[in-house]
Order: structure tokens, then sequence, then C-alpha cells
């Protein structure tokens, strides 16, 4: 604890809105592990309306500074540097992609003495398909990277690749694995009553997927296995938990499927570790592209095998035993098959013997929040 009389070190999370995604869930865990007596965090965000975790994090003592739309880099640079400025903040933590490249540099300008970019995703795959104009955009906002960050921290090898200029050959580029809070797994879950709370049969065989409705998590495609699995096995029910953009798109598409009975929309949850323990059998994860989602790495916590996409990074693997990957080439057919031949099988270590390797790993949430303490103070 520091001194009375000791100034916090302030720190500014800049992100887009505090909605639920994997990155601003995670934001709220480090904020309730960090020291909250060393450490002030605030939240700079450009979300006109009111997001999911505003409250949560004001609870927690962080203030929620708006700043215009980034879309307009204008009137949303000058607005930054102000806030910056007027908050004495010792340390940015951009968490937007390529965009934190315009956030370091202003940072530089306000005089932040620490300036972190973070890569959340590899989206080298949406680079290579880029027109000219974004290629000048990413080319500049990597440039800005490398001439006003500070430091670097990447989810994956493959993340800090897409986003960080001379990866693996500057000591400020670093890979940071998140880490997930591990306490809720310790607590009993009634299985029954969660299942009966979404409406899933009894017998049913859940294949379960977390995540928002986006073009990554390729919800068109787990529709796909919905389809397939109902030839495999009467019993199968695909639980799709999140809410996004895209939601109504795929519940038209399993509505034109006839799959309204065998595919549950649980959206929102305020426990979705209660959900994916207690309601799920296999996990399936067919995404396009990621950086390293937690998501899995829950998965593998609650000792539940999980079927994955293979662009996903082998770094998300600590449970072997437990992780089955599959090509996005591979038949919808196959996906399910796999998915169902996996939910039937004997778990193949018991559960708590599977949360006690992801405790011991790296990504327990408590080592990434000491990291961030020492490269928020500048140590």
């Amino acid at each position: 604890m520091i001194a009375s009389n000791e100034r916090p070190i302030r720190v500014a999370q800049v992100v887009h809105g505090l909605v639920v995604g994997g990155i601003e869930t995670w934001l709220v865990n480090v904020l309730k592990t960090i020291d909250r007596n060393r450490f002030q965090v605030d939240f700079i965000t450009s979300r006109p309306e009111a997001c999911y975790y505003d409250d949560t994090v004001r609870a927690l003592g962080a203030n929620l500074i708006h700043c215009p739309s980034p879309r307009k880099p204008w009137i949303y640079g000058p607005a930054l540097r102000k806030i910056l400025k007027d908050g004495q903040y010792d340390a940015v933590h951009a968490h937007v992609d390529h965009y934190g490249g315009f956030i370091m540099r202003v940072a530089r300008s306000a005089g932040v003495k620490v300036r972190i970019a973070h890569s959340h995703s590899d989206t080298s795959r949406k680079q290579s398909q880029a027109n000219l104009w974004r290629q000048f955009y990413l080319k500049s906002t990597k440039r800005w990277i490398r001439t006003s960050a500070t430091q670097g921290l990447a989810v994956s090898d493959l993340a800090g690749r897409s986003l960080f200029p001379t990866w693996g050959n500057d000591q400020r580029w670093n890979t940071l694995y998140c880490g997930i809070d591990t306490e809720a797994f310790h607590q009993t879950v009634n299985r029954d009553a969660i299942r009966k709370k979404f409406g899933l049969p009894e017998d049913a065989i859940v294949l379960g997927h977390l995540g928002g409705f986006r073009e990554p998590k390729n919800h068109v495609f787990l529709v796909e296995i919905a389809k397939a699995m109902r030839s495999i096995d009467s019993r199968a029910h695909l639980l799709l938990v999140g809410d996004g953009p895209l939601r109504e798109d795929i519940q038209q598409l399993v509505d034109q499927a006839n799959l309204q009975q065998h595919v549950t929309f649980a959206g929102l949850v305020d426990d979705a570790t209660e959900v994916l323990r207690g309601a799920m059998d296999v996990f399936v994860f067919p995404s396009l592209w990621e950086g390293l989602p937690l998501a899995v790495v829950e998965s593998q916590a609650a000792g539940m095998p999980s079927v994955i996409s293979d662009v996903i990074s082998s770094e998300v693997t600590l449970i072997p035993s437990l992780v089955n990957r599959l090509a996005l080439t591979d038949s919808a057919q196959h996906w399910a098959e796999t998915a169902i031949t996996a939910a039937k099988a004997p778990p193949s270590l018991p559960s708590d013997e599977a949360l006690r390797q992801i405790e011991s790993s790296r990504f327990n949430l408590a080592n990434a929040v000491r990291t961030l303490e020492a490269l928020y103070a500048g140590d």
C-alpha cells in the first residue's frame, strides 16, 4: 500500500466502449485484481451510449471519461490530449488495434511517460485484403506505434506479428497472456437448474459457444454445424451465449433452417462461467481469426472438451487431451461428429485436476496483473 500522502499511479485504459466482450471482461477482471490503493485506473471510451460494464467499473473506483468519435481524429486527438494532460496520467494503455498508433502519438505529445499499445487479435488476414487507403492507414499507425509506444503487448505471437513492426527484434514488444480469474470455477453449480433456466431438455447434448455475434466468431458456420448435428443425434442442441450486431442475421438463418427448437440464443448473461460449466457438454469455437480466446482457456479450466478452428494460436492449448483442432475447410458434418463424440466421451481427466493445471499455467490472471503493475509503474 502506498503512503497516504503519496499520489497513486494514474492509468488510462482506452477502449471503444465497455461492452460485453473478451477484452472488456478481461479489463474488468484486471480492475478487480489490481492494487487499487496504488493505481487509479480510469477508462476513456468513445461510445455515446451507456455500456454493460459502466456501472461495474465505477463501483470499483474507476472514472469513465467520454471522448468524441475516433472517426474524426482532428476532434478526437485534441480532446484525448486534454483528457490526458488534465488527468495527469502516468500511463496510457490502448486496446483499439491499429488506432492505438494514433493514441500513442497523442499520448506522447501529452507527456505521458508509459504508453502501451495492445494487440488482442490476429488481423493479418484482413490486412492482406485491405484497399490502398486502408494500407496507407495501417502503415501510418504501425509507424506511430514504432515511434511513440514505450511498450507493446500481444495476447499471442500471431497477434504480435499482426500489429507490431519488428516483432521479435524489439525488446519493447512482448507477449502477455491475459489470463482468467479462476475463483468462479471453485463454486458449485446446479446443472439441472441452469439447464432449466435456458429451456434445455434434460437429456440434451449441448454444444455451446461464448462470443459476440461478429464476423470473426463465424456463427454462420455454427448454424451449419447445428444442421448437421441433428442427423447424428436427435438430442443434440446448440447454445449460443452472447450478443452483437449479427445476432438478428443468425436468428434468421436458424429460422430458415427450421432449427428453432434445437438452437437457443441465451443473450448476455451475468455469469458466463456458470453457463459454461452448468449447461454445456462441449465447447465449439470455429473462429475465422482470433488473438487468443480466453473462452477456450475457460473451457479447459472447466474440464470440458472443445472443438476449435486450427487458425487459432496453438498457445491456447494448455490441456491437449481437451482440445480438438479442425480446419475451417472441414465439413460441418465432420465438426458436428467430432463435437458430439467429444461430448459423449468419458472425461479425459477430473475437472479439479484440469482447473489445477490452468491455475498453475501462464494463464492465471494474477500473473498478468503483476506484469501490468510493473509496466504502469515504469519498473
